[in-house]
């Protein structure tokens, strides 16, 4: 088997560890460094903490807090120009998977006099990033360990630049930043994060054996500290484990890609502006068993993961309850599983289903079954 494994340098795995930030950056010669974040992140005060860390530090810190869901083109390129300004020559991205999405073209942006356009897609960004830290207030998107940035376009348009040069130098876990998630986004962003571990253990066109084992250890990690973060969202232990998780989930699926239930997702984001994680856990069950004819065997081999000691008479039955306990999960967290619930209706179905399979094939290639519009069609309709 041929393939090509690549990850962040340098993981900080501490309670705590927010406030490394300055010492860290130091480290990697910045002097200037804007911290990329959303108002909410900045309102709870872990902004303050991350600037205070980098002036202990004898570095000069902007924050900037501009971010929104699903970032808007225009919204980035506002966060280059507030960098740019300042002469920012480092980059602390600080929040949720947008947040850090942001964080990683500003980085490559305040180099770069290439337009945001011309990256869309693999490979296509050319120059050198400034130093970039990643610090994740969620365990979710993975986004702190990936080169992957997903922005929205004028046309309310999901793309991707996906460039070597956005893995960061450094990415920060520290579990005390997720305390304060609620019980709803603490399952969406984890639901998410199980996702991209199933989607990458069985992508037909990038599995490998690394991203394997992360996958299985990532699912062992979420499953098994789940209910335990929707119970007490003050478990620091199970807090920790989830961001692990959700990190060891982001490394496998960037090496060996996300498939249909992210394509199926992302129309939900883009149009309807439901959170990625939740519109991920709307649509995993219904493509899960729609994979099942050509995946049960893979999904047989998740089952251990999710379902420890658990035997099962056959492969076929281990991989049945693989989704049904994902379905279980799901419920679990008390996110509306209905897309009429928010605000998709029967007219809007034909144009998502198009738009998923004329332009995001990209992500329909690494299902394990082939997915036709009608099929698309069918399984929307299913969560009608």
């Amino acid at each position: 088997m041929s393939f090509v494994f690549q990850s962040v340098p340098k993981l900080v795995c501490e309670i705590g560890g927010l406030a490394r930030t300055g010492e860290l950056m130091a480290g990697l010669g910045a002097r200037r460094v804007v911290v990329v974040c959303d108002a909410g992140i900045r309102a709870c005060g872990f902004a303050a903490k991350a600037a205070a860390s980098l002036r202990d530090a004898g570095i000069e810190p902007l924050i900037h807090d501009g971010v929104q869901a699903d970032p808007p083109v225009a919204v980035v390129l506002a966060a280059v120009d507030a960098a740019r300004e300042f002469g920012a020559d480092g980059v602390a991205g600080l929040g949720g998977g947008s947040s850090l999405d942001t964080a990683k073209l500003v980085a490559l942006l305040l180099r770069s006099e290439q337009k945001i356009e011309e990256m869309f897609g693999t490979d296509l960004a050319t120059g050198k990033r400034s130093p970039l830290i990643q610090i994740p207030t969620t365990a979710g998107t993975g986004s702190e360990v990936t080169w992957v940035s997903v922005v929205t376009n004028a046309a309310g348009e999901k793309k991707a630049v996906y460039s070597r040069q956005l893995l960061p130098d450094i990415a920060i876990l520290d579990a005390e930043l997720t305390v304060g998630m609620p019980p709803k986004v603490t399952a969406a962003t984890a639901l998410d994060a199980m996702v991209h571990a199933v989607e990458a253990y069985t992508s037909r066109t990038r599995k490998n054996p690394i991203a394997d084992c992360l996958a299985l250890k990532a699912l062992d990690l979420l499953c098994g500290n789940y209910a335990k973060v929707l119970r007490n969202g003050h478990d620091m232990a199970a807090r920790a484990a989830m961001l692990q998780g959700a990190m060891l989930g982001g490394m496998a699926f960037i090496n060996a890609s996300v498939a249909s239930v992210h394509a199926l997702a992302y129309p939900l984001g883009a149009r309807f502006h439901v959170p990625h994680g939740h519109s991920n856990a709307l649509v995993m069950g219904p493509v899960f068993r729609f994979n099942l004819p050509v995946a049960a065997g893979l999904y047989a081999e998740l089952a251990s993961a999710v379902l420890p000691g658990q035997g099962f008479a056959n492969a076929s039955a281990a991989a049945e309850a693989f989704v049904a306990e994902l379905d279980r999960l799901a419920a679990l967290g008390g996110l509306e599983m209905r897309m009429g619930k928010l605000g998709v209706s029967e007219d809007d179905i034909p144009s998502m289903a198009q738009e998923v399979t004329v332009g995001i094939q990209r992500l329909l290639a690494n299902n394990p079954r082939d997915m036709t519009q009608t099929d698309v069609e069918e399984l929307y309709r299913s969560i009608l």
